[in-house]
């Protein structure tokens, strides 16, 4: 299964929800940056409205893109402790990465939302959304902050998902729905024709539409 780019695959995925469209409480949450384009195309099709959940992952020394834990907006943290032992990452470096991402979180919540504050999740369906789960750190994380935040239901949604992250994601989502979990997984882009760069600005447009 190949997407042709992001806007296919959040049509795509929006057809595995069509239950909720027309729900009031349901909102859409798209995991910056690609996410966000996957989750527009799901608000639109199930008439929710759209914010950002921002999470980022804790990338590992000397390689950024593998993720060693990921963090959300309010400050929780996941850690992947098997992969930091076995490439032995000291604490210094996960609090010195922690506190980098921490700061990146908030320069992006200022960027995408200007003045306006997160969209209240209480007692809410949140619907969240990235482009693609390897790992499922950055996920995890932001389910596990949405459920401090008090959302009722929580739905993973992803248009690809590695399948030894489907299991971790099902035991925390209430509802996880994907167009494809294949046993060969390699990376995100490797199922999309066209998985171009997402700019901040592209983001901050998204969001500004609601």
């Amino acid at each position: 299964m190949r997407f042709v780019d992001r806007v296919d695959a959040g049509r795509q995925l929006a057809t595995k929800l069509i239950d909720l469209r027309g729900k009031p409480d349901a909102i859409v949450l798209g995991i910056p940056r690609g996410g966000v384009v996957v989750a527009r195309e799901i608000a639109w099709a199930l008439g929710a409205p759209l914010d950002v959940a921002l999470a980022h992952k804790l990338g590992a020394p000397h390689n950024e893109e593998l993720a060693i834990g990921a963090l959300a907006e309010n400050g929780s943290r996941v850690l992947d402790d098997v992969l930091i032992g076995y490439l032995r990452v000291s604490q210094d470096y996960i609090d010195r990465v922690t506190a980098q991402q921490q700061r990146e979180i908030e320069r992006r919540a200022a960027l995408y939302r200007g003045a306006r504050k997160p969209v209240d999740v209480h007692n809410r369906t949140a619907v969240v959304v990235d482009d693609g789960v390897a790992t499922g750190a950055t996920m995890i994380v932001t389910l596990r902050a949405l459920r401090e935040s008090g959302a009722r239901t929580l739905i993973a949604c992803a248009p690809v998902i590695a399948p030894e992250s489907l299991e971790r994601l099902q035991a925390i989502a209430d509802r996880v729905e994907y167009v494809d979990a294949p046993l060969l997984f390699l990376s995100v882009g490797g199922f999309y024709v066209h998985f171009n760069q997402v700019e901040d600005e592209e983001v901050r447009a998204m969001v500004s539409e609601q």
